[in-house]
C-alpha cells in the first residue's frame, strides 16, 4: 500500500478524524492503486472531516514523514482510538440546543457526533431517566419515572438515526448488526458509567434504546421491599431455587443485583453470574463473584449453566430463563447442593410456576413438579406504580415455599397458591393485591392507581372505603374556619357508617 496513504490514515486515527476500524473499513476495499488523493476524496466525499484546515495541515504531514523516508506505523498494531468513550469531550446537550444539534449531524465528523451522543446520554441522567429512545422516523424521547417525554417535536430521519446509534460501536458490533440485524450490548465508558444498549432494524431505519444502569447497587430497603428480611432469609439457603419475576421494565434486574450485593456482603462463597449483557458489574467482596456475558464469554446460558456445574460454585445467578434447556440445568442444579437465583417475565407467582413447568413435556411432568416442589425457595413479583406526586413505588408479591405450596405444586394444583399467599402473612408472604392496598393507605398512591392494579374485587372495595373514610378537604386551604361563638374546640362532628356499617 502506498506510504502516503498508510501516513495520512495513522494521522487521521490520532487526530480522531477516523477510527481504527474505520480506517481499516476503508482501506480493505481499495487496491494497489489507491493514492493519497483519494483518500483524501473518501474523506471530504464522506464527511470523515469537515475541517478543511485540520485535513491539509494532515496531508501535509504525512507527505513530510513519507517523503524523509520513516516507515509508517503498523495500523494492525496501531492502538485505536476509543472514539466517543470518554466523557470529557461529551458536548454540551440542552433541551434548548437539542434540535439544533441533530439537524447538524450530517454535516459532523464522527468526533463530533460521538460527543453529541455522549452529551445526550449525559442528559438523560442528569433528568433522572431510566431510557432514552432514538429511532428512524419517530420522535426522540425519554422515560422519566415510567413517563415519555419528548426531546423534540420533528421526527429523526434514518440517516440521522442510523449514524447517532451506531457511532458507539465498533467494526465488529456494526458487522453483527448488519448480519443479525439486532445487536445487544453493554455500554462502558472511561468513568465506569454503564449503559445496556439495543439496536435494531425496523422499516424504517435504525432504533437505538439506552437503558441508564445506576452506578450504585442500591440495598433491597432502598429498593421498597418493606420485607426485606424474608427475602434475605431466602438468600442463606446452600441450595435450591429463588425466582424474581415481573413485566419488562419492571427493575427486576436492579433488584438481581440487590441480592447479589446482599450475598457478597454476608457469605464468602463463589457467585457466577450469567447476563445477556451485563449491565451492573459486582466487585468481589467477602464473595468471589465471577460475571459472565452470553455472546461474549459464553454462546448460550444453557451452555454457560453446563458450565458452571463444572465451575465449583456456591451460588448460580441466571439473567433469564427463556427455554426449556435453561430452566431444567436450573432445576437440575438447585438441587444439586448450589442456590440458583433467576428471573422471569410474568406478573405474579401462579403464573410464573405454571411458565416454569409448562415449558416440560407430559413425560416429565411428574418429575419436574416433585423436583420443584422440593427446590424452590420463593418467588418475588414485582411492578412499577405511577407514585403521588411523581415518579415511581415498587409493589410487590411474595410467595414462600412452605408445606401447602410445595403439596400444590406437587399435585398440579396451583390455582390455588393465592390463596395461601392471602393467608400466610405470619410467613412473611403478600400478595401484589394487598401490597396495592398498603401503598395506597400509607399515602404512596392514588386511589385511582389502586383500584386500576387491583384484581381482587374484596381488595378494591377496602381501597373504596379507606378512601370515604379520610376527612374532606378543608375549603380554602389546610388553615380551619374560625369556630363560630369563638369557642376553643370545634363541636363533635357526627358519626357516619363506614361502608361495612361500623
Amino acid at each position: 500500500m502506498d506510504i502516503y496513504v498508510q501516513w495520512l490514515s495513522h494521522l487521521c486515527i490520532e487526530e480522531g478524524v477516523l477510527s481504527k476500524s474505520q480506517a481499516h473499513l476503508i482501506l480493505e476495499q481499495v487496491d494497489e492503486s489507491f493514492e493519497l488523493q483519494d483518500l483524501v476524496d473518501i474523506l471530504v466525499d464522506q464527511n470523515y472531516c469537515t475541517d478543511n484546515e485540520l485535513l491539509q495541515s494532515l496531508v501535509d504531514k504525512a507527505w513530510t514523514e513519507a517523503s524523509e523516508g520513516n516507515e509508517a506505523p503498523d495500523l494492525s498494531q496501531a492502538e485505536e482510538m476509543e472514539i466517543g468513550l470518554d466523557e470529557s469531550t461529551a458536548s454540551e446537550i440542552t433541551s434548548e440546543n437539542f434540535q439544533e444539534s441533530i439537524d447538524q449531524i450530517p454535516e459532523m465528523s464522527d468526533q463530533q457526533v460521538a460527543s453529541f451522543m455522549l452529551g445526550l446520554i449525559n442528559y438523560a441522567e442528569i433528568l433522572g431517566a431510566s431510557d432514552l429512545h432514538l429511532s428512524a422516523a419517530g420522535r426522540p424521547f425519554l422515560r422519566v419515572q415510567r413517563v415519555v417525554t419528548y426531546l423534540s417535536d420533528d421526527v429523526l430521519t434514518p440517516e440521522q438515526s442510523e449514524r447517532i446509534n451506531t457511532i458507539l460501536i465498533n467494526k465488529d458490533q456494526l458487522e453483527e448488526l448488519n448480519e443479525e440485524m439486532d445487536l445487544d450490548f453493554a455500554l462502558e465508558l472511561k468513568s465506569r458509567s454503564r449503559y445496556r444498549v439495543n439496536l435494531m432494524n425496523t422499516k424504517n431505519g435504525i432504533a437505538g434504546t439506552y437503558r441508564i444502569v445506576p452506578a450504585r447497587v442500591r440495598t433491597l430497603e432502598e429498593l421498597g421491599f418493606k420485607n426485606a428480611d424474608v427475602i434475605k432469609n431466602m438468600l442463606t439457603y446452600h441450595n435450591g431455587i429463588l425466582l424474581i419475576t415481573g413485566p419488562m421494565g419492571m427493575g427486576k434486574t436492579t433488584t438481581l443485583a440487590a441480592t447479589i450485593k446482599e450475598i457478597n456482603e454476608k457469605r464468602e462463597d463463589h457467585i457466577i453470574t450469567v447476563e445477556d449483557p451485563i449491565e451492573i458489574v459486582q466487585e468481589s467482596q467477602n464473595c468471589i463473584v465471577t460475571q459472565r456475558q452470553v455472546g461474549e464469554h459464553t454462546n448460550s446460558f444453557a451452555t454457560a449453566l453446563k458450565g458452571a456445574l463444572r465451575e465449583d460454585p456456591d451460588i448460580i445467578v441466571i439473567g433469564e430463563l427463556r427455554d426449556l434447556e435453561t430452566i431444567e440445568m436450573a432445576i437440575t442444579a438447585s438441587e444439586t447442593g448450589h442456590l440458583v437465583i433467576g428471573t422471569m417475565h410474568t406478573s405474579d407467582a401462579t403464573t410464573t410456576l405454571n411458565r416454569l413447568l409448562d415449558v416440560f413435556p407430559p413425560s416429565q411432568q411428574n418429575q419436574i413438579r416433585a423436583m420443584t416442589a422440593e427446590s424452590l425457595r420463593g418467588i418475588v413479583c414485582q411492578r412499577q406504580l405511577p407514585a403521588k406526586g411523581g415518579g415511581v413505588v415498587l409493589a410487590y408479591e411474595t410467595l414462600i415455599n412452605v408445606t401447602a405450596v410445595s403439596s400444590m405444586i406437587r399435585d398440579g394444583k396451583e390455582q390455588g397458591i393465592n390463596s395461601v399467599i392471602e393467608t400466610g402473612s405470619r410467613f412473611g408472604m403478600i400478595s401484589m393485591d394487598n401490597c396495592i392496598l398498603e401503598l395506597f393507605k400509607d399515602g404512596k398512591i392514588t386511589q385511582e392507581t389502586a383500584l386500576d392494579n387491583i384484581q381482587n374485587k374484596s381488595v378494591k372495595l377496602q381501597v373504596t372505603a379507606a378512601s370515604e373514610s379520610q376527612p374532606p378537604p378543608i375549603p380554602g386551604g389546610s388553615t380551619p374556619p374560625p369556630i363560630p361563638g369563638g369557642s376553643k374546640t370545634p363541636p363533635p362532628a357526627p358519626k357516619r357508617k363506614g361502608f361495612f356499617g361500623n
